[in-house]
């Protein structure tokens, strides 16, 4: 297959050239039918048990993503009348914005103040109806705020200096537009000499921006790393022609992959938005090497044809077997349980192998049609550069030199240093914290990182977390029971319809066996039996009246969130949680009904209780229930009171704040265990945020461990011995230990960029071992010295080796300048990664072959590997 690609590159130009173009075309027509999604949700599949939970608690509570706009005000605080005119005005603007939901809008303008009527009677009124005209009108808004605990550190701080609106959205994927028509009119019509400062965040907005960030990122990385790959090819080659054919490989492989991937439907997730990056610098390696022996072995007069073939005689096998090991270490991403990651790893993966093929077929035509003119200059270049090498040396050429030469020396002491260093790293390791916050993913300075800090200073916290606890009591087979006993003792013919319309409700019931909690048939049926007691008299009547009463006490059981015992233990609940660093506040079902009974009796603190009996509190819900807001309480309650919800207000959106505070919750229902016949069960964005990064930790463990063992029986079969297969792993253990050693000494997070790294670095740093141990094995056996063999390692395969691991490092750099922080994280440690591996293949790979040969075994190996 080798040879007849060869050959097709050699025979057949036109062919070659016609199928690049036609392919890349093809790839480009898909590109304008791009769809970006930031949403970390998707980080889960659409099956996952927590992702269909959390939607099924946000359509049964009317919770709708929201987006937080904090005005702040340092010197005079917000309760001015030129602050409060301020927020009025924004808030009127943001009702009038297309995707705003409306009526769920909450702030000083929106919201009910609850006030006391008289004795058992209470007022509802708006807060700030009207613009207030005095400071004083704007002094009594702040005394009724300080009066009603949902509203006080959630509108407005405690200190007085701020005030948020809460603008809940239809859709989060419309977020950054809205924040945008937000933040346009708060720049039209803010006062330049006020002392309000606005702010704009949330988690939908930051994910938001963050897609449209990215977009233009991926417009500005790929074409930057592209340029700095030219400049370094210019450096090392100086021949504009001959270093066209790595860069058209480069972008063919990049264009055909993303078009790919947008052709088949895929959406560009942060992940995939970084394809581009990745595959330019990794798409030129194989080329690279092609182009500098080619360079090594031409002469003016040589045969091209030749001299290709004798390079790829070389070069072809292992480029193969490091362009299936790096495509390995991105299809084993394909075992994590993150769609966007599965993604990810297989185009990756499939770019690897595309950029290999491009190269084997298109970098042999190229080289074969380029003008005598060229590969004159080419020769004379190389010639130039190697006098000037072998005079005074290059940087590069210099420090090759003194690798070599110090290769045979200080086997023990080298490799001492490393087993040190991998010892420290493997306990860096134990203190990697697992953390991730889709506003971080944005730098110190930008205005939503910003805004983030200022608002969850004043605030309660403006990122949710919600407990939801719901009766897991299933009463409708005691509703079968009560059928059963009149079908039992009814056998009169009159009674036979009413009998058989019983038995039709008893199989719906029977049905709904395993929905614990589901009263919808039960409020139906009272209502069904009200209206057939005016079809029927006699015994039948009589019957049909006792199952009423039986189901009215039964569906008083079943609203158990009005039930006294239940509400104190939530209201216990509610103040521990509270107790936590990175809870702001605990916004319940309790909270409301203590208001209202606060104010339905004397008004004052001493009844802020919730009542006593089950009915008392049933009043106080229904007293609720006439205010401007009433829809507020299915926020937190169900209609049949069968399920509450607890919305938490937390000042961080880091996985450790949230892991904590389930820990907590935890650790007090073990210890106070749930009223008997509930259950209770987390969602929100903060939530799903640790479930999918757990299982990201736990699936790119697995991908790890597959794709190493995969990689290992790779290089076992390649050098057909188990001694060199075990030596080429040493480099790849070596690095990806010490980069993630080093991740948990400086405390950088475990986020989703650095998990994939570790796919990168098992792909990337195994290559320079397959070259070196190739080229090494084929010197040795030429002159049966190992001495020999490391001094022409140390020559063109070092060089060759060197520049790849500064193609690709400087190739990331562009990285280092992104706005995103996930951008630079990449960057920076891909850069890392190459200067590691390349030094540890170019010092420890020598020390460990010198420390065998001098244990008199390397030749054994040798010969057993030539069998």
């Amino acid at each position: 297959m080798k040879n007849w690609l060869l050959n097709v590159s050699l025979t057949k130009a036109k062919w070659v050239y016609t199928a690049l173009i036609v392919f890349t075309l093809l790839a480009l027509i898909q590109i304008p039918s791009i769809k970006i999604d930031t949403d970390p949700e998707n980080m889960l599949p659409d099956d996952n048990a927590a992702r269909q939970f959390h939607n099924h608690v946000k359509s049964e509570f009317s919770m709708h993503d929201m987006i937080v706009v904090g005005a702040v005000n340092e010197k005079e605080g917000i309760y001015n009348v030129h602050s409060l005119t301020q927020l009025h005005q924004v808030t009127e603007f943001i009702k009038s914005i297309e995707g705003v939901v409306e009526r769920d809008i909450l702030t000083l303008s929106t919201v009910d103040n609850i006030k006391q009527e008289g004795p058992g009677a209470i007022r509802f009124e708006w807060l700030m109806k009207k613009i207030p005209k005095t400071n004083e009108q704007a002094n009594d808004i702040q005394q009724a705020v300080s009066r009603l605990p949902l509203l006080n550190n959630t509108l407005v701080s405690d200190n007085g200096k701020a005030a948020a609106i809460y603008v809940p959205i239809i859709d989060k994927n419309e977020s950054y537009r809205i924040s945008e028509q937000i933040q346009a009119f708060i720049n039209t019509n803010s006062d330049s000499e006020s002392a309000l400062n606005w702010h704009v965040t949330g988690l939908p907005v930051a994910e938001d921006q963050f897609g449209y960030e990215m977009f233009v990122q991926m417009g500005i990385s790929a074409p930057l790393a592209g340029l700095m790959i030219f400049v370094l090819l210019w450096v090392f080659f100086r021949n504009f022609a001959f270093i066209s054919a790595p860069m058209i490989v480069a972008m063919a492989t990049v264009l055909i992959t993303m078009g790919a991937l947008i052709g088949c439907g895929f959406t560009v997730h942060i992940m995939s938005s970084m394809i581009a990056i990745f595959l330019m610098p990794i798409a030129v390696v194989d080329s690279v090497h092609i182009m500098s022996e080619f360079a090594d072995r031409y002469k003016q007069g040589s045969d091209v044809n030749k001299t290709i073939k004798e390079v790829m005689s070389h070069l072809s096998t292992p480029m193969l077997y490091t362009s299936i090991t790096s495509s390995a270490g991105f299809f084993s991403l394909m075992l994590t349980p993150i769609p966007p990651v599965q993604i990810f790893g297989a185009f990756i993966g499939c770019g690897i192998l595309l950029a290999y093929l491009i190269t084997i077929v298109f970098i042999p035509t190229y080289l074969s049609r380029m003008s005598s003119e060229n590969l004159l200059k080419l020769q004379k270049r190389h010639d130039t550069a190697k006098q000037k090498d072998g005079a005074s040396g290059s940087a590069l050429v210099k420090v090759i030199k003194v690798l070599g030469n110090n290769a045979v020396k200080h086997t023990k002491a080298k490799l001492i240093v490393f087993a040190g260093l991998f010892i420290i790293s493997i306990f860096g390791i134990s203190q990697i914290q697992i953390n991730d916050n889709p506003v971080r993913w944005f730098k110190q300075d930008h205005p939503i990182r910003q805004a983030d800090k200022i608002l969850n200073e004043h605030f309660s916290g403006t990122y949710d977390a919600f407990l939801v606890l719901s009766s897991t009591h299933n009463y409708y087979s005691e509703v079968s029971d009560y059928i059963d006993r009149i079908i039992s003792s009814s056998t009169s013919e009159n009674e036979l319809n009413t009998i058989n319309w019983l038995k039709s409700y008893q199989i719906k019931f029977n049905d709904l066996a395993n929905k614990p909690g589901d009263t919808a048939l039960l409020n139906q049926f009272i209502m069904a039996i009200d209206d057939k007691l005016f079809e029927v008299d006699g015994d039948i009547a009589q019957k049909l009246e006792t199952l009423l009463s039986q189901l009215d006490r039964l569906q008083a059981k079943t609203k158990v969130f009005i039930q006294p015992n239940v509400l104190n233990y939530l209201a216990d609940l509610d103040s521990h949680i509270a107790s936590a660093d990175s809870v702001g506040k605990v916004n319940s079902l309790d909270a409301i009904i203590k208001t209202v009974n606060r104010d339905l009796h004397s008004g004052k603190d001493q009844d802020y209780v919730s009542p006593s009996t089950a009915n008392a509190v049933a009043q106080t819900l229904l007293q609720y229930q006439s205010s401007h807001r009433p829809h507020d309480l299915s926020h937190f309650v169900t209609p049949d009171y069968t399920a509450t919800l607890l919305w938490l207000q937390l000042k961080s959106g880091d996985n450790q704040s949230m892991t904590e505070i389930i820990q907590l919750v935890d650790k007090y229902v073990a210890e106070n265990p749930l009223p008997q016949g509930i259950n209770m069960e987390w969602a929100g964005k903060a939530y799903l945020n640790v479930v999918w990064q757990e299982a990201m930790v736990a699936g790119m463990a697995d991908s790890l461990i597959s794709a190493f063992v995969v990689v290992f029986i790779m290089m076992v079969v390649l050098f057909r011995s188990l001694f060199y297969g075990v030596l080429a792993m040493i480099p790849l253990t070596f690095t990806i230990t010490l980069i993630y050693g080093v991740i948990g000494w400086i405390g950088k997070d475990y986020d989703m960029p650095i998990a994939v790294l570790s796919a990168l670095t098992l792909g990337l740093s195994v290559d320079f071992a397959i070259h070196f141990l190739e080229r090494f094995r084929a010197y040795y056996r030429q002159y049966k010295d190992i001495g020999v063999a490391l001094q022409y390692m140390f020559e063109e395969p070092a060089s060759a080796i060197s520049r790849n691991a500064i193609v690709i490092a400087i190739g990331f750099t562009p990285l280092l300048f992104a706005p995103l922080v996930p951008y630079i994280t990449v960057g920076i440690f891909l850069a890392c990664i190459m200067a590691i591996s390349a030094l540890v293949t170019l010092i420890m790979l020598p020390a460990i072959l010198i420390y065998f040969q001098k244990k008199r075994s390397l030749k054994r190996q040798q010969v057993y590997a030539n069998m």
